[in-house]
């Protein structure tokens, strides 16, 4: 496992590895005496390196440990900052899952949006551009708004809706000169998500969705609250594409997490990106909430028998609702965990770096319908 501590709700993964028999080897740069009790105990043994971005340190670790403990069967850091870390060392340990050559398609977002259009999706319209010219260029053939982000970027980082030719042109000025960027054409409408899990031969084992308030970019923007939420029904048209796009990026014993448009004024889905990893914050552990069963164990499973125990039937929606310490609410943390005793989960604290989005603290309740989740958000977010 690489990077095994990170993020602290991703260590079960190696707690339940352990717990199944399987020799659990963790890599990274932090101290051994800074990782929790609880995953020391769950790694057969951990090898710190100085540097995780030195290819030949993490390379080194790796030999050492197949020298004393036989071939490697797996490498993976559920991470998307590390996929191509972890492709490498398939490469060259020659272990199961995506090598070096599949990284452009999943990674690249230019490239994800060919492999759609092979299995015959629709896409919003855009492409790379290598210089100012081919940017203003691009930008008269899409139309004011575009949407301007890395080409192998995670999640809303270094993204812009560019309203007009001025505010292009501001972009250049403080744009990142290393970066590759790809400008798209604004589609007006809601990001969902189909995410899972897939087994050894790539069926999906498990599925859910993410539905948001509002977007990321608009969160950031006006620095106000948001939600998000696991709903327990899901369009069987985001299933079939979901389904589709699984194959098309061969997705073996892995957890994926597409990302589509739902337009407005059509409803019609696009699909917008791939990230073969689990999607990030608390909701791997929301799914878990979701369906009253242990994800954890089940990659564990599908690791070592290929098998899916639990019996899935989606029997609650889950939400996270954020506090941000900027607004001023009627009710306090303590007044909605009172009013709502029986569906709140937790209160969670949020890392600053993640709290302009997130806020600083965030609310898990469960509801067993879409109106009793509205409700608690309702009084969680309502204002002086």
């Amino acid at each position: 496992m690489i990077s095994p501590h990170f993020p602290t709700n991703f260590e079960t993964f190696a707690v339940r590895l352990h717990e199944k028999g399987i020799n659990t080897l963790g890599i990274a740069d932090a101290p051994y005496e800074s990782l929790s009790e609880n995953l020391r105990q769950s790694l057969t043994e951990y090898y710190r390196v100085d540097n995780m971005e030195d290819y030949e340190q993490v390379y080194r670790a790796v030999a050492y440990f197949a020298h004393k403990y036989g071939r490697i069967d797996r490498i993976e850091s559920h991470n998307e900052y590390w996929l191509e870390l972890d492709a490498r060392l398939r490469t060259d340990f020659n272990v199961f899952g995506y090598k070096n050559p599949d990284m452009l398609a999943i990674k690249t977002k230019a490239q994800m949006k060919e492999v759609f259009r092979k299995i015959g999706l629709k896409v919003a319209q855009g492409q790379v551009f290598y210089s100012d010219d081919e940017a203003r260029a691009l930008a008269k053939r899409l139309k004011f708004p575009v949407i301007i982000k890395p080409n192998s970027g995670v999640g809303a980082s270094d993204t812009y809706k560019i309203r007009s030719a001025e505010e292009l042109e501001d972009f250049f000025h403080y744009q990142n000169r290393h970066v590759e960027y790809i400008m798209e054409e604004f589609i007006d409408g809601d990001i969902i998500t189909f995410d899972g899990l897939t087994d050894h031969d790539g069926n999906i084992v498990f599925y859910a969705s993410l539905e948001y308030s509002e977007a990321v970019l608009d969160t950031v923007a006006k620095d106000g609250d948001m939600y998000y939420f696991v709903p327990r029904d899901i369009s069987p048209k985001l299933v079939e594409l979901g389904k589709q796009c699984v194959q098309a990026f061969n997705v073996r014993e892995r957890f994926f997490h597409f990302e589509f448009f739902r337009v407005h004024a059509t409803g019609e889905l696009l699909p917008l990106e791939i990230n073969c990893r689990p999607p990030g914050g608390l909701t791997i552990d929301m799914w878990n909430y979701a369906n009253d069963f242990d994800v954890f164990a089940e990659y564990a499973n599908i690791v070592r028998e290929n098998r899916f125990h639990a019996n899935i039937t989606h029997p609650w929606n889950v939400v996270y609702i954020s506090r941000k310490a900027n607004q001023h609410y009627v009710n306090s943390i303590e007044s909605v965990c009172q009013r709502f005793p029986l569906n709140i989960i937790s209160v969670q604290q949020v890392p600053g770096v993640f709290a302009k989005i997130m806020g600083e603290h965030g609310i898990l309740a469960r509801t067993d319908t879409l109106e009793n989740m509205r409700e608690i958000v309702q009084f969680a977010h309502q204002k002086y």
